[in-house]
């Protein structure tokens, strides 16, 4: 039996009624991981989000000279903030910078990018060079180190498909699309353990299962969501997020995503409106925490695989490398960290050059939220200074 094999066919709940049977059924409770109070929650925006029209440099006059069709005015940018203003439907974004509560980072990328959206997502959830394949995430890697006993719910991926990110030798995460429909049945036939070292591996995978269901459950069942949510997919999976934060359901990491931002054509009207949903959920998001003080022990991430094009193509913008990223709550400082973007000094193929790399925020995440040691995931960037 190949475990990596097998957990691609088990990895995956989808929310639905999922029945074992009993020979799957195994044998024992845990109880769920506690290691400190600290989560991270990821936001992945796919597709590549125009970062130089998510925070704006709309003092530079080459961002109008190179964005004749598509850059923001001047007087319509909100939260300016030394050179630099969010996009206008960003604008609880802005009110969380002026709360102290949400810093960005500027120029984030990684040496020789990659402007494949799947490859470049890879490399960002693997965290390993751009010339190198491996086939654990780095979220997974430091959970099978964190959880030496696995634990079925130390990640959670709200989505209908898994995460290669979370991907690790154990099955410390599940993929679960609406958790309130996530509820495993089981039988108690057969309950001895084998002598047989893979049937209690598969055992083990359906412990994950029903250990997991069970948990997700409980968690639900003990909390309630007290702010209004906007009705968009992204909203309701930050409204069960919130839910099992406040459910105690002590997962160390919850994953996410955003489609939607590959904005080569008609890019003014599609921004704007994803960026309008991302702010709308996560500001909701945000006052759910807040008002169950719950905000410092949540630390929210949110990146896309890379930024857009400096010049634009007329109606929009093609692939390009480094764009800011955003960090929320986990008593962050507040701060804008990095250089505004450089216009004039562009790459060869008139691209922004990253000032930090995204493995530097991880090692941040890793070393000051998880209490962790990031070269053990093979992770060589220091972190970041300035974020905690």
């Amino acid at each position: 039996m190949n475990r990596r094999n097998f957990l691609t066919l088990t990895g995956t709940f989808t929310g639905g009624m999922l029945v074992l049977p009993s020979f799957l059924h195994a044998f024992g409770t845990q109880d769920n991981l506690v290691i400190g109070e600290q989560c991270l929650v990821f936001i992945q925006l796919n597709g590549g989000n125009d970062g130089l029209n998510t925070f704006i440099p709309y003092e530079d006059p080459l961002y109008y000279d190179f964005r004749t069709k598509i850059a923001l005015n001047k007087e319509v940018v909100v939260g300016k903030n030394k050179g630099m203003a969010f996009h206008p439907a960003l604008k609880d974004f802005a009110q969380m910078q002026q709360n102290g509560d949400l810093t960005v980072i500027q120029n984030v990328g990684y040496p020789s990018p990659n402007r494949s959206h799947f490859r470049s997502q890879e490399i960002w959830q693997t965290a390993v060079d751009s010339n190198k394949y491996i086939n654990e995430g780095w979220l997974g890697r430091y959970l099978d180190l964190q959880c030496h006993d696995h634990q079925p719910t130390a990640g959670i991926n709200l989505d209908s498909i898994d995460n290669l990110a979370l991907k690790g030798m154990e099955p410390n995460s599940i993929t679960v699309k609406d958790p309130d429909s996530f509820k495993v049945k089981s039988n108690k036939e057969n309950e001895k353990l084998s002598n047989n070292p893979q049937l209690d591996f598969v055992r083990k995978i359906a412990n994950s299962v029903i250990q997991g269901s069970d948990g997700i459950q409980k968690a639900l069942k003990q909390s309630k969501t007290e702010i209004s949510y906007p009705k968009t997919g992204l909203s309701k999976n930050l409204e069960w997020i919130a839910r099992l934060v406040k459910g105690n359901l002590n997962s160390k990491v919850y994953y996410t995503s955003l489609n939607g931002f590959d904005t080569h054509d008609n890019q003014l009207s599609i921004h704007e409106r994803k960026l309008t949903e991302l702010n709308d959920a996560l500001y909701s998001f945000y006052q759910d925490l807040k008002q169950a003080q719950l905000l410092q022990n949540v630390t929210v991430v949110v990146f896309s695989e890379f930024g857009r094009r400096v010049k634009d193509n007329g109606n929009g913008t093609d692939h390009g490398t480094a764009a800011p990223m955003f960090i929320i709550g986990g008593n962050n400082k507040g701060r804008v960290l990095g250089d505004n973007p450089n216009l004039v000094e562009l790459d060869n193929n008139g691209d922004l050059k990253h000032q930090i790399d995204f493995r530097s925020v991880y090692a941040s995440l890793l070393k000051e939220k998880m209490n962790f040691d990031y070269s053990k995931i093979g992770i060589r960037n220091k972190p970041i200074s300035g974020l905690f």
